[in-house]
């Protein structure tokens, strides 16, 4: 069996690590994972053809020379192997979860840090036990920061990746209606999330907060170093100013300027762009460079991108859905100056036994406002009453929508990932 530092020797010898053939590049290390539908293993001779430099697998009779290094298991050996990396790492590392905002907010507090500061970060959204591991293994030697997402479904998730990860910074974005049927509840969403905190009590770490969530004053009990931010008190306090379509922030302590324009699309955003000054500020970042990474940065991947196509405004925010984010991505459109506004709302997922109950009350929030028109497509939106248009799926919602071939409309395209509400859009 290989050890992990006999891991780490061959790793060090390869241009990168993937777990992936069909995207291989020469030199790299492959990792055989397994899944329910397929077995990494079986691929071990088409990673040494397609230019592997070593292959880890974890079932002996797939071992073919001496560039197969077998493992017991080869997921765990990916987590030890990132972890054996991060111990070589002696610079900070800040972790970043949270129900709604994470990769927005990594994306932001990146840019921030990397005006300084070589930093490498969590790519999309990797932020899984598979992608954290990988995004460890991705740090250089000349990595002066680095900032890793991280997402989870369930309780003691976070735990785990804090044990191979080792954040000496942390920040968990809010609390919010996501995952309930993992993590059992509002409450076992703040447990769960709060094993960063966790973390970070245990080990000294630094924590940055939001001061307008109650729930987090109670969280973050027993923390010793922690930095406040807000729309009322923290180091850096800052209020919406304007979202007509992008958020501008005033700034009212902290940073010496007076707003903050973004090209983010909903007020929400706020409090992302003030976690990624505070983190500066902490840092050491000039405030010159915050203000000009946090304004240059354009969203991407359908995360609150405004769109012009065909004659019509869209706000495509396709890439995940909760309660918590549906009603602030609703209540913020509702708000827009704008005429013939449409809703283009997609199925929420993992909500357990409260789905009905939350899409009949995203239902009736949408009931309270006027609009051109509402598309509901998908989900438990199938099993309730309702007075607008459904469609099964968002091919089917596409097709309708192509064929109105209507223009001058401002759009609204949100839903959870498995929903595809993109296809919307084209």
């Amino acid at each position: 069996m290989t050890t992990i530092p006999q891991l780490y020797e061959a790793f060090l010898q390869c241009s990168g690590v993937t777990t992936d053939t069909r995207n291989i590049q020469p030199g790299q290390l492959f990792i055989a994972l397994k899944g329910p539908n397929f077995n990494g293993n079986s691929f071990a001779t088409k990673a040494l053809e397609a230019g592997a430099r070593y292959v880890l697998i974890d079932e002996p009779e797939y071992q073919i020379n001496e560039q197969t290094l077998l493992v017991p298991n080869a997921l765990e050996a990916l987590q030890q192997l990132g972890l054996h990396h991060r111990r070589q790492l002696h610079i900070p590392v800040l972790a970043i979860t949270g129900s709604n905002g994470k990769t927005t907010t990594k994306e932001l507090v990146h840019a921030v840090l990397a005006t300084q500061f070589k930093t490498y970060t969590t790519k999309g959204n990797l932020n899984n036990h598979i992608g954290v591991p990988l995004t460890l293994l991705s740090i250089q030697a000349d990595a002066e920061m680095a900032v890793i997402e991280m997402g989870a479904n369930h309780q003691k998730e976070i735990a785990a990746y804090c044990s191979y990860t080792e954040p000496t910074h942390g920040l968990i974005t809010n609390c919010g209606k996501a995952h309930l049927e993992g993590f059992g509840g509002v409450e076992g969403v703040r447990k769960g999330k709060g094993e960063l905190f966790d973390w970070l009590r245990n080990h000294n770490g630094v924590a940055f907060i939001c001061d307008d969530f109650d729930y987090f004053h109670t969280m973050s009990a027993g923390l010793q170093d922690i930095h406040w931010y807000g729309t009322n008190n923290g180091e850096v306090v800052g209020k919406v100013l304007a979202s007509e379509p992008f958020l501008q922030v005033a700034i009212e302590k902290g940073l010496n300027t007076s707003v903050i324009n973004t090209q983010l699309v909903g007020s929400y955003n706020v409090y992302n762009v003030l976690v990624a000054a505070t983190v500066g500020k902490y840092f050491g970042i000039s405030d010159a460079n915050i203000v000009h990474a946090i304004e240059a940065y354009t969203p991407t991947n359908s995360r609150s991108q405004l769109i012009e196509k065909s004659g019509n405004k869209i706000i495509l925010d396709a890439y995940n859905a909760n309660p918590t984010s549906m009603v602030a991505a609703i209540e913020n459109f509702a708000k827009l100056q704008a005429e013939n506004k449409m809703l283009f709302l997609g199925g929420m997922m993992e909500l357990g036994e409260e789905s009905e109950q939350e899409h009949a009350q995203l239902i009736a929030l949408i009931q309270q406002h006027q609009w051109k028109d509402v598309i509901l497509v998908g989900g438990d939106f199938a099993k309730l009453p309702h007075p607008f248009r459904f469609f099964t799926n968002s091919s089917e919602a596409a097709n309708w929508w192509n064929a109105q071939q209507s223009v001058g409309n401002y759009l609204l395209v949100k839903g959870s990932r498995s929903m595809q509400m993109e296809k919307i859009v084209g």
